[in-house]
C-alpha cells in the first residue's frame, strides 16, 4: 500500500477518514483540529489572526 511514501498530511487524512467510517470510535463533529488540520503553520496563523482581528472589529462596532 505504500505507507512509507505518503506525507504526514496524507496519513492524518487517511486515519481521519478511517475514523469516520467507524462512528463508535469518536463523536463525528467538526472541531478546530478538522478546520486547521489541512492548513500548514502559516495558514493556521493567518486563520487565527483573522479570527482575532474580526473579534476586535466586532467589539469596536457593537459595543
Amino acid at each position: 500500500m505504500g505507507n512509507d511514501k505518503e506525507t504526514p498530511e496524507e496519513r492524518r487524512e487517511r486515519l481521519r477518514q478511517k475514523e469516520f467510517q467507524n462512528p463508535a470510535s469518536s463523536v463525528n463533529g467538526s472541531n478546530l483540529a478538522d478546520v486547521v488540520g489541512g492548513l500548514g503553520w502559516k495558514g493556521a496563523g493567518i486563520f487565527f489572526l483573522l479570527i482575532i482581528i474580526g473579534m476586535i472589529i466586532y467589539s469596536l462596532f457593537f459595543r
